[in-house]
């Protein structure tokens, strides 16, 4: 597997400093999480704003209330969202070290957790506040993708969560031993899927697009619910899809399942990450048909 395309001189940090005999540094990692927030800000101050929208001609909630919300939003990605890799992907390593949970820096998150923490912490804050959950629903999936896209753009630069070995012409040649260990040749390259190029695209750019095209042009936000089963479906089948040629994490590798199936009958099965996504296909349909039967 000698072709493919190198991968680009990037490095994850955007810029460190030294204070007082301490490395303090700037990753693009933390660089998409700080713009996809503020991005998802806009975007669901721009949509309150617009009473017409929403039903009744009457939005869900205050531009003030946004910024309340966003601080419940990041305690419920970052919380969610590692507990959620903690317990979906290695649950062995992390009930044997808990407080290796707490050591976020150290990497490791999982957006189907993410989403559960996203979820919990909007419905508490809908609750205290008498706000319509499914509107606020929509308004939360509205803002939802650029953070996504930003996020897998991030993964790209840090050279991680590559796919499966391609002889495919816009395969990337990624740095390091485990990316350069696909069984090749001897003195040969090894060439992978770019498969957060593909999620950037899939449920970051085009699901985004999508979602904004329904909320501002379509009257789809008049129907509670509707957009969030659009974007969880969306996201869902993304995902499903791009399982397919993505490296499959370590744990679920072995020599007798070697493309990393979680669940399996005779080579046949699911990853781990289709595991998690079919529910979320299959709720988003659903809330789909509800939404515009009502």
């Amino acid at each position: 597997m000698s072709t493919g395309i190198p991968f680009p001189p990037l490095s994850p940090e955007l810029f460190s400093i030294s204070v007082f005999g301490m490395e303090f540094a700037l990753r693009w990692y933390a660089l998409a999480y700080i713009a996809g927030i503020l991005i998802a800000w806009r975007l669901a101050v721009t949509a309150v704003r617009r009473p017409a929208l929403w039903p009744a001609e009457k939005s869900p909630m205050q531009p003030a209330q946004v910024e309340d919300l966003l601080t419940w939003i990041i305690l419920g990605v970052i919380l969610g969202g590692r507990l959620g890799f903690a317990l979906f992907y290695e649950p062995g390593y992390y009930l044997s070290n808990p407080m290796q949970i707490l050591m976020v820096w150290q990497g490791g998150m999982s957006f189907h957790g993410g989403l559960i923490g996203v979820t919990l912490a909007a419905l508490i804050y809908g609750l205290r506040n008498n706000l319509p959950l499914l509107s606020l629903a929509d308004m939360m999936a509205l803002a939802t993708p650029p953070g996504l896209m930003l996020g897998r753009l991030a993964n790209f630069v840090n050279a991680e969560l590559w796919g499966r070995p391609t002889e495919l012409p816009w395969g990337v040649i990624f740095p390091g031993d485990m990316a350069q260990s696909c069984g090749q040749a001897l003195g040969e390259l090894c060439a992978r899927h770019p498969s957060q190029l593909y999620e950037a695209a899939l449920e970051g750019l085009l699901l985004g697009v999508l979602l904004i095209w329904l909320a501002f042009r379509s009257n789809t936000l008049k129907r509670p619910g509707l957009l969030t089963g659009v974007f969880i479906a969306g996201y869902g089948l993304a995902r499903f899809l791009v399982e397919f040629v993505r490296q499959p994490d370590a744990q679920f590798v072995s020599p007798g399942n070697p493309l990393g199936l979680a669940w399996h009958i005779g080579g046949y099965g699911l990853t781990m990450g289709q595991m998690l996504s079919l529910p979320m296909i299959l709720l988003g349909l659903a809330l789909i048909i509800w939404a515009r039967r009502r």
